[in-house]
């Protein structure tokens, strides 16, 4: 089978590297792609974000299997451009997609189901979100309604920092994305994410992981894209899973296919867990990153087939095969970044480092130049490694962190402090 993959980052990387192990694979092209992705797969030179392009592309290489990294692409409709041109595809329609491009709408279908949430407003106008966030106090979170590259969503500790919030979406700082905006109750507890698979009829876990939001070690600093993660995430037992799976997946994916509107993909839970309860954070629509990086590094090559089940309604002939065992990545970050950071600086010792079924560096912001692998992006190198115990695992992580050569980037030194 040719498979296709688009996108370009640690996340992509991480189901490159997971899907070539399957020998179901024969073919594997990734679009974009990076530097590191050249050593696992072909890289091609192609508009993602372009539905009849990517059609295009597949029926010229014969590609019997389309997998849709990034958001974006979702949300523009090329999932929806691919099946219609008959192409097995992974990845949810535009309107399911919505799960994740629109706050609200996502806000309005937990309503729908009662699935259980934060309490919330949404506001098209600045002076009312002004005067919503006065009547509430702080703390409150303030989230842009659309796509912001993980960047839109404000936890605000102080009442100023919300209203300033609403001053810079509305002034235009995520664009279209924050023509709209949703206002939360801030929620109290420990986040984690849970992945299911849906194929608009059935669902199926395929793991937990905990992310790192914050730029600085103790979960200090601006928020980020993410700076590391582990699998799994303790906090989120069998037991509040299940929960989860009833009162908020099922109910959600049994009425997006009631409206005629069934999610084909990936769902990714974030959640705030408390006293044994979880509520709803948000839903995204594809795998995280970093998340997806120790995800994959613990699934390995039967990642395709739970892939392929999945986008062909046949989730429910099978089930994830989990070792006991742990993953932890450790994301490195250009200096400066969330903020302003250079590009271009060298990055050397890769080379040496090993690459296995228990340690990898999965690039995200890489390319390759004059026989160097150089930094284009903000989060750069995903240092990712196994072991039977977690704190197994994050030692392994940062040995090979400290063996890359990058005076220019940096890491957080305390992933999986929490469950630590």
């Amino acid at each position: 089978m040719n498979i296709l993959i688009l996108g370009s980052g640690g996340r992509e990387h991480a189901l490159a590297w997971a899907i070539k192990q399957n020998p179901k694979c024969d073919r594997l092209i990734v679009a974009p792609g990076n530097a590191g992705i050249a050593g696992v797969a072909e890289c091609a030179d192609l508009d993602i974000m372009d539905g009849a392009a990517v059609a295009a592309f597949c029926k010229e290489h014969d590609i019997g299997f389309l997998i849709i990294g990034p958001e974006a692409p979702l949300a523009a409709g090329v999932a929806d451009a691919a099946r219609a041109a008959g192409i097995l595809t992974f990845g949810p329609s535009a309107e399911a997609a919505r799960i994740e491009a629109s706050k609200s709408f996502t806000k309005e279908l937990c309503d729908a189901v009662g699935a259980p949430t934060a309490a919330y407003a949404r506001f098209t106008e600045a002076a009312p979100a002004r005067d919503y966030i006065r009547a509430q106090g702080a703390p409150i979170v303030v989230k842009a309604d659309g796509l912001a590259a993980g960047k839109g969503v404000i936890v605000a500790m102080t009442e100023a920092e919300a209203l300033d919030a609403i001053d810079d979406m509305f002034g235009g700082e995520f664009g279209a994305a924050g023509a709209e905006v949703v206002i939360e109750a801030f929620m109290t507890g420990e986040e984690a994410s849970f992945f299911v698979l849906s194929d608009g009829t059935n669902i199926l876990p395929v793991g937990t992981a905990q992310d790192h939001k914050r730029a600085y070690d103790g979960d200090k600093g601006p928020n980020t894209g993410g700076m590391g993660a582990y699998s799994p995430a303790p906090v989120l037992t069998d037991a509040i899973a299940q929960d989860v799976l009833d009162q908020i997946v099922a109910p959600c994916v049994a009425e997006l296919a009631r409206r005629g509107t069934p999610y084909q993909g990936v769902i990714f839970v974030g959640l705030m867990i408390e006293d044994g309860k979880a509520r709803l954070v948000e839903f995204n629509a594809r795998f995280g990153d970093p998340e997806c990086q120790t995800l994959m590094m613990r699934l390995g090559a039967q990642a395709l087939d739970l892939l392929l089940a999945c986008a062909e309604g046949q989730l429910d002939r099978i089930s994830a095969q989990w070792a006991d065992d742990h993953a932890v990545t450790v994301v490195m970050a250009a200096r400066g970044y969330p903020g302003a950071y250079e590009k271009g600086s060298v990055i050397r010792g890769l080379e040496a480092l090993p690459a296995t079924s228990r340690q990898m560096v999965f690039h995200a912001g890489t390319t390759a130049r004059e026989g160097h692998i150089t930094a284009t992006g903000g989060r750069v190198l995903a240092v990712t490694a196994r072991g039977a115990t977690l704190a197994e695992a994050q030692a392994e992580a940062y040995r090979m962190v400290d063996a890359i050569d990058w005076p220019e980037g940096f890491a957080r030194r305390d992933i999986g402090w929490r469950a630590l």
